[in-house]
């Protein structure tokens, strides 16, 4: 009986692991034969293991996962990781095999494996169509790079980079830096679909922290996690879904 092979493809290290970690929970069978870090790494892998399915992040440095799906077509189910819904959806209704998004969900994996394994003998699907198309809709990135906030009868712009952490309120978001903070009305995911989410992580529902402000991780009695800040005294909780993040910090 064939033993079916993958190879992952994602430049987070924590990220590759909790990956391997849940396909490994989801789908036992499968063999992890390489995980690669860029997307020259992940074209050697593919050359050199031939593997059954390729998980490719759609954004890494070198080769982007597209460029390294097109030579994967014909070859190997591929299955995008990405943080954005845009393109997952574009992706997925374009004939994919299937996409997953960050943070691994183990429900969406489940579906994920599911898919797969009904398509696995089967050769893998020519992409080609699929890789014009996300050309197309993915163009280079514009990141937020400031914030504007109304203090008193002042209008202050706010970068970026002096931000600590988002946090839901209600209606409004606070944004706090090392010295202040202030409310902006404008919704949480609104601002999370703008910025980095290789600079900021979303550690809550209602929470979004520079990952270039956090001072440690402080673990409670029961297991919780908190995040401390350089220049702040609070510390933020993380909820279990994002304490992956974490992992070996």
């Amino acid at each position: 009986m064939h033993t079916p092979s993958a190879v992952i493809a994602e430049d987070e290290g924590m990220l590759r692991e909790e990956l391997r970690k849940v396909l490994a929970d989801a789908w036992p069978e499968l063999v992890v034969v390489a995980e690669a870090e860029n997307g020259d790494t992940a074209l050697a892998a593919l050359e050199r293991h031939s593997p059954d399915v390729m998980f490719l992040d759609i954004q890494m440095p070198g080769l982007t996962g597209l460029e390294v799906a097109q030579r994967a077509s014909g070859r190997a189910h591929v299955v995008f990781v990405t943080a954005y819904d845009t393109y997952a959806v574009a992706a997925f209704e374009a004939g994919a095999v299937d996409y997953v998004m960050k943070p691994f969900a183990r429900e969406r994996i489940l579906e994920t494996v599911r898919r797969l394994k009904a398509r696995i003998g089967e050769t893998p699907a020519n992409i080609e169509r699929l890789l014009r198309l996300l050309a197309e809709r993915i163009a280079p990135r514009e990141y937020m790079r400031f914030i504007t906030a109304l203090h008193g009868d002042e209008i202050r712009l706010i970068t970026v980079e002096e931000v600590c952490y988002f946090q839901a309120d209600n209606k409004y978001t606070r944004v706090v830096t090392a010295e202040r903070e202030c409310l902006i009305r404008r919704a949480l995911s609104d601002i999370a679909a703008a910025l980095d989410p290789k600079v900021f992580w979303q550690i809550h529902r209602g929470t979004i922290v520079n990952i270039s402000a956090v001072a440690g991780i402080a673990r409670e009695l029961r297991g919780h996690l908190r995040v401390r800040l350089k220049g702040r005294k609070e510390t933020l909780s993380v909820s279990e879904r994002y304490a992956h993040l974490f992992t070996g910090m």
